[in-house]
């Protein structure tokens, strides 16, 4: 069992859609006030930092465990995204972001002309 800092970034996957790319980040066993989710210039930074304290106590001695759990993960986020209009959401072990694209950016699907 170990202490101290703990540095290692949960696993994410994006996904890109017509409308959105979707950020998932697998971090179960914390809540939603354990995420700090920041844009600038550009860049999405996704960090926590979280202290737990483990207490035992015996009829002879007492003893405490402090553990810190930290992360930070960034994206580059393309120039094609409103990053104003950014929703997180966290639910069942997964933070989920939505990032929505500009109008322009999206891909205009298939539209049938009709011929007058």
């Amino acid at each position: 069992m170990g202490n101290g800092l703990v540095a290692k970034a949960p696993s994410a996957n994006v996904i890109e859609n017509n409308d959105e790319f979707v950020i998932e980040l697998a971090a179960p066993g914390m809540t939603k006030k354990d995420f700090n989710i920041d844009v600038e210039n550009g860049n999405l930074c996704i960090s926590s930092e979280r202290e737990e304290e483990t207490k035992e106590e015996d009829d002879n001695f007492t003893r405490r465990e402090f553990s810190y759990n930290s992360f930070s993960r960034s994206f580059l986020l393309p120039e094609t995204v409103e990053a104003e209009k950014i929703k997180a959401k966290y639910q069942d072990g997964i933070l989920k972001l939505a990032i929505p694209k500009k109008p322009e950016a999206k891909k205009l699907e298939k539209k049938h002309i009709a011929i007058s």
